[in-house]
């Protein structure tokens, strides 16, 4: 038996419609993503009483500003965290892949002078990660990092970790770790922040975001049937580029299907070329620029695109220039939404896969650790 199957069953079970039925692949997966309102529950729950969390919190508050390091998703993640705490804090805040830092360290450094950086990995042994740990380590820079598995070497590094152990995954596929990560990340900015409000908006997310995972799967599910794509484009503007692009990693990922991410503004700058019917363009419509995003949404409608528009509000240009929309309707601050905005891209992800004939627990090509040293790659 592999190192995979060995592993805990997943702490949540699958609520509402949309899980393939057994057998098909895909089953972790849908779990996965359906359980991220329970498991924000008891991440965010987590965070209020560990003295090992309270002691991240501490330092992180006392920070100058952040350097968010990831690889993959746990670098999207990194944006999406990097534009919350600008945001919210008036900080510097910067993302960067963890391989810029190995390749170069002298400009990188430089160019984030001062800033206290934050690794993130969902297995916490991810190599280039746990490299850049250590460079930073032998440079006497302290770091924080956060991770969904207990006992690796990132925690072991790092001088303060949030552990999200309910967070993490069967899947090769990060779903809920990624939006719990992120959702962790956004607290630590807000209690930086002190800004009490955003905290309690997050808390409130499990309970706010639970009609998204009943309406959503079903909406997307029938989408997927009806339709086939060459290629997907999504796009994004400040905190939702980087779920722009972790949809496309998704799609990617799970389904083998081709998918770019672009700024949506400077998708006109060339990148419209490729807008038909056959394309599929995801569009992650914004409160601050949502009048500028619509024209074009609306723009590349007229130029025959197939159009998908995730936002918390539609209104009735958005809906003509969509075949279909996923509205959110939550009552909070736009940067509290990004979490709830991530299922929508994780399930097209996932039925593209499955009609696709793929297990989209399993691709191709991947392992769940990304390992480049010597020692045998595992499970974590």
């Amino acid at each position: 038996m592999s190192d995979r199957e060995n592993l805990e069953q997943p702490r949540f079970a699958a609520p509402g419609d949309g899980q393939p039925s057994k057998g098909n692949g895909g089953e972790h997966s849908s779990a996965e993503i359906l359980s991220q309102p329970e498991c924000w529950q008891s991440c965010l729950a987590s965070l209020e009483g560990d003295k090992s969390l309270s002691d991240f919190a501490g330092r992180f508050e006392r920070a100058s500003g952040w350097l968010f390091i990831g690889c993959g998703s746990s670098y999207y993640v990194a944006q999406s965290a990097a534009a919350t705490a600008l945001s919210l804090t008036g900080r510097r805040a910067q993302a960067i892949p963890a391989s810029e830092l190995l390749l170069y360290p002298e400009a990188t450094l430089a160019a984030a002078g001062g800033l206290t950086p934050v690794l993130i990995s969902r297995s916490g042994r991810t190599s280039e990660v746990i490299k850049a740990a250590e460079l930073l380590k032998s440079r006497g820079i302290p770091t924080l990092a956060v991770t969904c598995a207990p006992r690796e070497r990132l925690g072991n590094i790092a001088d303060a970790t949030i552990l999200l152990s309910a967070a993490d995954e069967h899947s090769m596929v990060m779903t809920r770790s990624f939006s719990a990560m992120l959702l962790a990340l956004q607290v630590s900015a807000a209690r930086a922040a002190r800004d009490s409000g955003f905290v309690s908006s997050l808390r409130k997310m499990p309970t706010l975001a639970a009609p998204i995972f009943k309406k959503v799967p079903a909406d997307m599910r029938k989408f997927v049937e009806k339709n086939r794509f060459s290629d997907y484009v999504c796009l994004g503007q400040g905190p939702f580029f980087g779920l722009a692009n972790e949809y496309a990693l998704k799609l990617t990922e799970m389904s083998l299907s081709y998918a770019q991410a672009f700024h949506t503004l400077e998708f006109r700058h060339g990148p419209k070329s490729i807008v038909g019917p056959e394309t599929l363009l995801v569009f992650l419509l914004s409160d601050s620029g949502h009048e500028a995003e619509r024209e074009v949404l609306e723009e590349m409608k007229a130029l025959g695109g197939t159009t998908l528009t995730v936002t918390n509000r539609t209104d009735a240009r958005v809906d003509a220039a969509s075949d279909l929309v996923v509205q959110l309707s939550l009552d909070v601050p736009e940067l509290a939404r990004l979490a709830p905005t991530l299922p929508t891209g994780q399930l097209l992800g996932l039925y593209t896969g499955l009609r696709k004939g793929l297990d989209p627990d399993s691709p191709r090509n991947l392992s769940r650790v990304v390992t480049l040293d010597k020692e045998p790659s595992r499970a974590s």
